[in-house]
């Protein structure tokens, strides 16, 4: 029997880091929608023509990023973001900008295409009865070697995404020592943050994305300390809440959007 090999958190104590770190799932767009109406119909493909990375935000998407941004700009001053990183994928961007606009807030924002959703290539847009009806045999191969490695032609696998975000966490999060900083991004992506902050085994990971995903325009937020980095909350959607917007999340499908 192979030994057990338990991960390490990859910042330590007294490594440079973030005051604090939100980590915000987009709002609700319209690909989310078009998912959750594919699932019901039990139809094999979406109903969305839109590449990926130009899904806009639905109309509640929009309410739900007004009310995040109407949340942070409540927070003490010395509490609220003092810079944003962004994916590039438009329903990210459009819920920045709607919630900056919403708050009244003046961040400096940059963007990083490692903080876009993970690329299910020739998957991308199809339910699961979708793969199972045109690519069965990518059906099998996810089946034998499990969600966290297989990889969709042309796509990218679960560990993928896990290692563009430890070079975000190498590279980019150092940068901004003791900044309270939010990332703007994507479900996959706040859950591989919490495989390489808390050394989460992968999964691990994959289950709790399962058991507990996280609505649209939640926030997953990380506090550095004398201990290291800890997780404050996951998937909270207390902005949400506190407003008249609904709170969404997608059903259980492979195809995020």
């Amino acid at each position: 029997m192979l030994p057990a090999v338990p991960a390490e958190p990859a910042v330590r104590p007294g490594d440079p880091f973030p005051a604090a770190l939100w980590l915000l799932r987009h709002g609700e767009s319209e690909g989310n929608l078009a998912s959750e109406a594919a699932w019901a119909a039990g139809a094999e493909a979406l109903d969305l023509d839109t590449p990926d990375a130009q899904v806009p935000l639905s109309a509640r998407g929009r309410d739900q990023a007004g009310a995040v941004g109407r949340w942070l700009a409540g927070l003490p001053e010395a509490e609220r973001p003092t810079r944003v990183l962004v994916s590039p994928y438009r329903r990210a961007r459009e819920t920045l900008a709607t919630a900056l606009a919403a708050g009244g807030l003046d961040v400096p924002v940059t963007g990083d295409e490692r903080l876009r959703e993970r690329d299910l290539g020739v998957l991308d847009g199809l339910t699961g009865h979708g793969i199972l009806a045109r690519h069965p045999e990518e059906a099998e191969r996810r089946r034998r070697l499990g969600k966290v490695w297989y990889r969709p032609p042309g796509g990218e696998s679960w560990a993928d995404v896990v290692g563009r975000v430890r070079s975000v966490v190498a590279t980019a999060l150092p940068r901004h020592d003791g900044e309270r900083l939010l990332l703007v991004t994507h479900q996959a992506v706040v859950m591989a943050f919490r495989i390489v902050l808390e050394g989460l085994d992968p999964e691990e990971a994959v289950r709790i994305d399962h058991d507990d995903p996280q609505p649209n325009c939640a926030l997953t937020r990380y506090a550095a300390g004398p201990d290291g980095v800890r997780l404050v909350r996951y998937a909270d959607t207390a902005a949400v809440e506190a407003s008249t917007a609904a709170v969404t999340e997608e059903p259980g499908a492979d195809v995020p959007h």
